[in-house]
């Protein structure tokens, strides 16, 4: 399981990594995540099940673009600025909503 993560698995993992200094809730369910994650690639969890944990979690915080809007506005007004370039499907959505929040 050497693949690229998906764009929802980015996104949830960089928006509990980014709010886990806000709330230590957000840290505990990043290692959950990270545990499931870990088990899938020991073969001991199904990746569907991985994947229906993931959505879940993501709909709980309001959705895949919810999530990436919120991460780039609090990496943007802790920093003045969204570092992460890409390629990838999660950084071109994140570039959608990093001139909202630059202009602010």
């Amino acid at each position: 399981m050497s693949q690229k993560p998906s764009k929802e698995a980015k996104a949830l993992s960089l928006f509990l990594m980014a709010y886990k200094s806000v709330n230590p809730v957000y840290k505990e369910k990043s290692k959950r995540i990270n545990r499931l994650w870990n088990l899938v690639k020991n073969n001991e969890l199904p990746v569907e099940d991985y994947f229906k944990e993931l959505n879940s979690l993501l709909d709980s915080y309001g959705g895949y673009l919810e999530v990436v809007e919120k991460t780039v506005k609090f990496y943007v007004e802790k920093t003045g600025e969204w570092s992460l370039k890409g390629e990838d499907q999660y950084s071109l959505d994140a570039q959608q909503f990093v001139s909202k929040y630059s202009k602010s």
